[in-house]
């Protein structure tokens, strides 16, 4: 009995693809869905991870070039009114709403400083909502992936125990597949919603430091017009 029941489990596939191949196929829509938001998830980090280095770097250079002591004016006429970097294009809006603000004769149209700041406040704004657009993807695929992965484990559970009974066997080699590829599915869950959730709080922390650090150019600049103004 014992030489059958050895015989039995090693002609059973183990494998990743062969339990799968046996899963039900409610379980195999859960794997592959679990799959899916797995490789999703990839793709937004790597993509928000190029992303935010890019906006790092468009930032320290424009740093540079904000600070270098040269008139804001040109700086603006080199950057244009569209720029393509992020801190650039807060710095455009201010800049934008300060020339606008200007009356023929020279003279400044009240509300300037409002105006201005509020202007820079849209442009944060805009910024914000692109580097943050996913992130709630990654919270979702980590918070629900481990349920649906359980999910597909139950149904997979109860579907074998279900085939014991109708085949009236509780050998170990008869029940062991039908649970394996049952806790495939809480695997998938983990492996999609552990690096969700890691990285999410990890992109949500580079994300809230580069919009802070929008913030703090906005308040300097604006503190650089309203001396220009007052004087």
């Amino acid at each position: 009995m014992e030489a059958e029941t050895l015989a039995l489990a090693q002609e059973i596939d183990f494998s990743m693809w062969g339990l799968f191949a046996r899963a039900t196929v409610t379980v195999k829509l859960v794997m592959l869905m679990l799959v899916g938001a797995s490789v999703w998830s990839w793709g937004i980090i790597i993509q928000k991870t190029i992303n935010y280095r890019k906006a790092r770097g468009e930032a320290d250079a424009f740093d540079r070039a904000f600070w270098s002591g040269n008139p804001l004016d040109e700086l603006f006429d080199q950057v244009g009114a569209e720029p393509p970097g992020q801190a650039a294009r807060i710095f455009s809006a201010g800049m934008t709403e300060w020339r606008r603000s200007h009356r023929s004769d020279g003279g400044l149209i009240p509300g300037a400083q409002a105006r201005i700041d509020r202007s820079m406040d849209v442009a944060i704004a805009k910024e914000t909502e692109g580097l943050q657009s996913g992130l709630s993807i990654l919270a979702t695929v980590g918070s629900t992936a481990p349920f649906v992965g359980l999910f597909g484990t139950v149904w997979g559970i109860m579907t074998a125990f279900i085939e014991i009974a109708e085949q009236q066997n509780t050998n170990l080699a008869v029940v062991a597949p039908g649970i394996a590829e049952a806790l495939m599915a809480t695997g998938l869950g983990l492996l999609a919603a552990i690096p969700a959730v890691v990285f999410y709080n990890k992109l949500s922390a580079d994300s809230d430091r580069i919009i802070g650090g929008y913030e703090a150019f906005a308040d300097e600049f604006a503190t650089i017009l309203s001396r220009q103004l007052d004087s």
